[in-house]
């Protein structure tokens, strides 16, 4: 793994309206900038934006998300195209890692978007704590010695595999019917059948696959896709209330110095919002970095 030395005073997830606008104010106040990014989600799929400000004649999501990226770096931010797998705080610094870099920062936004991933069955919001998470780092503990299953086909659920792979007894990525998109080297057990439900009611007991055939699990954990703001903010330790993120009113979670801004926080998924939460975000955790400094 290419270890990161640098440490920024901002380290940025996600590069949407809300990461760079936080970017911007952290760099005018002079702070080192560091956001990492892995696409630019929602917007980067939007035909046209014509309801902003400021804006003369149309332009594409793409568009824009390219010249916010361009703006940073003209102001110093360091951008690197990433996939962010796990998130902690050591008590002084926050650190993200991908598949082979480590990132650090004093301070860190969470601006990835909203997570707009499916759940391709019901039932698993259902039972989370019961046999199901979304959290390896979190929860691997608790399958100490255990068989446990692995629902996602990317690097997001190799990571969550690999975790667990140092306490359970076996651990099987489930795919449902998707193609793994990284390189077994691990030698995980891999099931690709199409999955037609959960077994359980009160706790999760297994899964029923598409061809009527059954496996039974201790534990079922949740990685599909890319890992999401809430799923970071998870693995920092951030506290939850029925399954929101808990913000104060400068977008500070539970973790001091770990701050959320955009789609990630719900309400109105609209870039004006966005781009006004990076905002508080950054001018909130600059102050914290003021009375916090040595």
């Amino acid at each position: 793994m290419n270890m990161e030395k640098k440490v920024y005073d901002f380290l940025i997830i996600g590069y949407g309206p809300a990461g760079i606008s936080a970017a911007l104010y952290a760099l005018r106040s002079g702070r080192s900038v560091q956001i990492v990014g892995y696409d630019g989600g929602a917007l980067a799929k939007a035909h046209l934006i014509e309801n902003y400000y400021g804006l003369a004649t149309p332009i594409s999501g793409k568009e824009l998300l390219e010249i916010g990226k361009s703006q940073a770096r003209q102001l110093g931010a360091e951008i690197s195209e990433d996939e962010i797998a796990d998130l902690f705080f050591d008590g002084s610094l926050f650190i993200a890692s991908s598949k082979e870099n480590q990132y650090s920062g004093r301070v860190c936004v969470l601006a990835t978007g909203a997570a707009r991933k499916k759940q391709p069955f019901a039932g698993l919001s259902k039972l989370e704590g019961h046999g199901v998470s979304y959290c390896a780092v979190c929860d691997a503990f608790f399958y100490r010695g255990k068989n446990v299953a692995v629902l996602g086909s990317g690097e997001y659920a190799l990571h969550e595999a690999s975790e667990l792979k140092q306490v359970a007894a076996s651990v099987t990525i489930l795919t449902n019917n998707q193609e793994l998109s990284f390189e077994n080297t691990q030698n995980f057990l891999i099931e690709k059948k199409k999955i037609e439900s959960i077994i359980g009611v009160e706790k999760f007991e297994g899964i029923r696959f598409a061809d009527k055939t059954e496996s039974q699990f201790d534990g079922l954990f949740v990685a599909l896709g890319n890992a999401s703001a809430t799923d970071l903010a998870r693995k920092a330790g951030a506290a939850f209330e029925q399954g929101k993120l808990v913000l104060d009113s400068s977008y500070q979670t539970s973790v001091p110095g770990l701050y959320a801004a955009g789609d990630c926080t719900g309400g109105t998924l609209q870039i004006a919002v966005a781009v006004a939460e990076g905002a508080e975000a950054a001018l909130a955790a600059n102050q914290f970095l003021r009375e916090n400094s040595k």
